[in-house]
């Protein structure tokens, strides 16, 4: 407990004080996190309506892919991104590994999975003709794109949460293909690693708690839009 107390004052005084590697670190997480979990939203609603209302051939193994997907380890994930962008990786012309970028395109693939089963389960959860009904009174096909995301919000919210809270949490991947940088790849979780490391306790629990309070804040907004009633 005493450590804890000490990582909490040590996290509020760096707060207070304006530390600016701190609030570099923090931004950082919170672009590269954020943009992962944009770009997976993009890519995964569209693929996770697609799985939850179409009927083709090897549905079920692109289904079982993407369940798999949802629990692979991010040092897994990450192992496989520096393979495809190391130098002498099928990628490596675009000297992407130890950069920002290469953090995007990792965290990208951990949170993906997880938005499209999320969105495959909240859009079959919904009545099969409902497409179908929309249609025949009059709405055209993208506002029945519209209405049906907004009778599956609760669980394309959640799909948000999930992914945001898989990559901002992760390690594994962040340090395979980042490399902890100082100033340029570092962000709260590797931070962790590096100070805790250093045997420097109350440091670690300050950045800690920071992350724990920065995810909680977005969560927290995420289920005030998930939670809300409509007007």
């Amino acid at each position: 407990m005493r450590d804890l107390a000490t990582g909490l004052a040590e996290a509020l005084a760096m707060l207070l004080r304006g530390d600016a590697e701190l609030y570099g670190v923090i931004g950082r997480t919170l672009f590269i996190s954020g943009t992962a979990t944009a770009l997976a939203m993009i890519v995964g609603v569209p693929a996770g309506y697609a799985l939850a209302r179409g009927r083709f051939r090897g549905r079920t193994l692109l289904l079982a892919a993407v369940n798999t997907g949802m629990g692979m380890p991010p040092v897994v994930v990450g192992l496989i991104v520096w393979l495809l962008l190391a130098r002498s990786g099928p990628l490596g012309g675009l000297e992407l590994i130890y950069t920002p970028g290469a953090m995007v395109i990792a965290q990208f693939a951990i949170a993906t999975p997880l938005v499209i089963g999320f969105t495959t389960a909240s859009i079959q959860a919904l009545p099969p003709r409902l497409p179908d009904l929309l249609t025949s009174l009059g709405a055209s096909r993208l506002r029945t794109l519209w209405l049906i995301s907004r009778e599956a919000r609760l669980g394309l919210l959640a799909a948000i949460m999930a992914g945001f809270g898989a990559v901002v949490s992760e390690v594994g991947a962040s340090m395979a293909v980042g490399g902890n940088l100082r100033g340029s790849t570092r962000v709260l979780t590797t931070a962790i690693v590096t100070v805790t490391g250093r045997g420097e306790v109350a440091e670690a629990v300050a950045f800690g708690l920071i992350l724990l309070a920065l995810a909680f804040a977005v969560t927290l907004t995420l289920t005030w839009l998930q939670q809300r009633r409509d007007s």
